[in-house]
Formats: C-alpha cells, sequence, structure tokens
C-alpha cells in the first residue's frame, strides 16, 4: 500500500497539480496587488476621489473615520469597499485563466487536415459506371 501511494504521489499528475496550485497562488496575490494598488485608485479618482478600501458601513452605531480607527476598535462593520476590490480581482483573475486556457487549447488541439481529394477522374469514371450499370 505503501509504495503505491508513494506511486500515486510521485505521477505526473500531482506534480502538475501541485506546480499549479503553487504558480495559482502567487498569481492570485500579484493580480490583487495589481487591483489594489494599479487599477482601483485611478477608478477611485474617476469616481471623487473615493478609496474603495475605506468604504464600510459600521454595524455598531458609531462613527469611525478610518478602517483602521473601526479595526482598532474592533467594531462589526460591512466592509464592501473590500469586497468591490475582490470582486474585481476575481473577474481579473478569471479572464487571464480564461486567455491562458483558451492558448493552451489552441496548441494542444492538431492541426485540421483536409480530407483527401478524389481525383476529377475517378468521379467522372465512377458516375459513368453507375449510368451504364443502370
Amino acid at each position: 500500500m505503501l509504495q503505491e501511494f508513494k506511486k500515486f504521489l510521485i505521477q505526473g499528475n500531482m506534480v502538475d497539480m501541485a506546480v499549479g496550485f503553487i504558480f495559482g497562488g502567487a498569481f492570485a496575490t500579484v493580480v490583487k496587488s495589481m487591483v489594489d494598488n494599479v487599477v482601483m485608485p485611478p477608478v477611485g479618482m474617476l469616481m471623487g476621489k473615493v478609496d474603495f478600501s475605506q468604504l464600510f458601513i459600521a454595524l455598531d452605531g458609531k462613527e469611525y473615520a478610518t478602517m483602521e480607527a473601526l479595526d482598532k476598535a474592533g467594531a462589526p462593520a460591512i466592509k464592501y469597499g473590500m469586497f468591490i476590490n475582490d470582486i474585481i480581482s476575481f473577474v481579473i483573475l478569471g479572464f487571464v485563466v480564461f486567455m491562458f486556457i483558451k492558448t493552451y487549447n489552441k496548441l494542444k488541439e492538431p492541426p485540421v487536415e483536409a480530407a483527401p481529394q478524389t481525383p476529377t477522374q475517378e468521379i467522372l469514371l465512377t458516375e459513368i459506371r453507375d449510368l451504364l450499370k443502370k
């Protein structure tokens, strides 16, 4: 049983999947950083200098100037600005993965070969033969 388990772990698919998880996690971190630090600041600027990461609704009824003040007080809140950032990260990550898989599938597919055409003489001779049979 131990040998069987070792064989399972060493198989190419398991190693490929582990590498995929590692790169996927790293890629998700890069995309999140890109959204938080590159995409959202201009979007916030266009929407009237809004910092989406600072948008929240405090559930304890008190007013907090910043997210840090809210976290320091330990107050419960709906942090919808962070949710907006995460949705944008998800859409970008999904699009990049879609494009990657689309490109991979194109490279993976064998080229479609045209069916060999029958020479015109053979077609004509076949038609003449069929007419003579009638």
